[in-house]
């Protein structure tokens, strides 16, 4: 929720006046850092990708980087996309640090932890480099839509994890891993970044249902909602899984776009100093430099202004389906009232 901070009633007009002045620079792009030149190489929380790419890459032991040129190669061979072999760095590196481990949880190996009890193969085959990363692409070209989905996506759909936000972690590091062997396309692309327009306008028609609902905290609906309550059951309406926490929806929710290239749906934050680490509140963007959020103790889901009184993070989160979606007629969301 909003921070309660008592000199805020003292200073509210003149914080009023910053924060609009601030609001526009931030929307305009002259806010923190703006703008994806190369959106492959920007991902990441801060716009900081290619660097926490490179940083990450520079860590990996020399085993992990022969895995990782072996992924590569294996993919060329089988004619897969850099897409392909993106997704598989990515679950290697989550599921085993890119190791050939000879132990797990239960009997999970090698580099993707498969079970020889799952019908994986034996342990002499999911052990062997080459039989784990032919598998792995085996099972991920059985993936209805894969192409067309987040990397950590795709990734979770093959190893069926409980934990299906963690495999997004390794994206910056994989993209940049496969960068040099050929063009990522997707959504790590800024002309392939997923489309508000269908998904957040089921996901605002649900919140615009909720307005005049008292805020609670930690609530989720159906009669009353705290900030992060209301944007993942909105999120839910248009059918996509985002986490509960404000935090959390940040790192995991979906993936980062400019404030300034924000579109309706779209989820904005507000952190100490901006710094995505304070994040203590989240609110749906309904473009006009206005949003619809749940906004503190005592009041309800309401649209208001955008403000910023120096904690509007510079970067939005735009949820994706593990799908694209089925464009269709939507009705219009609902009007300020």
């Amino acid at each position: 929720m909003r921070k309660l901070v008592v000199a805020f009633v003292v200073l509210a007009g003149f914080a009023g006046l910053i924060g609009v002045g601030a609001v526009t620079m931030l929307l305009s792009g002259g806010g923190g850092r703006s703008g994806w030149a190369s959106c492959s190489s920007n991902l990441g929380p801060w716009g900081d990708g290619a660097e926490r790419g490179q940083r990450d890459a520079a860590k990996l032991s020399g085993e992990s980087l022969g895995i990782v040129q072996r992924i590569i190669e294996i993919g060329q061979q089988r004619g897969l996309p850099p897409r392909a072999w993106q997704i598989a760095i990515q679950a290697g590196k989550t599921e085993s640090n890119l190791a050939n481990l000879y132990h797990g949880d239960r009997d999970s190996l090698g580099i993707f932890q498969m079970r020889p009890s799952m019908g994986w193969g034996t342990v002499q085959q999911v052990t062997d480099v080459d039989y784990q990363i032919n598998k792995f692409y085996d099972v991920l070209l059985e993936v209805p839509g894969w192409e067309e989905m987040r990397p950590g996506t795709a990734a979770q759909k093959v190893e069926r994890s409980a934990f299906p936000l963690r495999y997004h972690q390794w994206e910056p590091m994989a993209a940049h891993l496969v960068s040099a062997e050929g063009d990522i396309s997707g959504i790590t692309a800024c002309d392939d970044l997923p489309s508000a327009s269908v998904l957040g306008a089921q996901a605002l028609q649900y919140a615009h249902a909720q307005l005049g609902k008292p805020y609670v905290w930690g609530a989720a609906g159906p009669d009353t909602f705290d900030c992060s309550g209301l944007t993942q059951q909105a999120w839910k309406a248009a059918g996509v899984e985002i986490p509960k926490y404000s935090q959390t929806q940040y790192f995991q929710g979906g993936v980062h776009v400019p404030l300034n290239q924000a579109q309706p749906g779209d989820l904005v934050f507000w952190g100490s100093g901006r710094d995505p680490k304070g994040i203590h509140h989240v609110a749906l963007y309904l473009g006009d430099e206005k949003v619809l959020h749940a906004p503190q103790p005592g009041e309800s889901v309401e649209i208001e202004t955008l403000w910023d009184g120096g904690e509007l993070l510079p970067m939005v989160v735009r949820p994706a389906a593990d799908t694209p979606p089925q464009v269709a007629a939507v009705p219009a969301a609902g009007g300020e009232g």
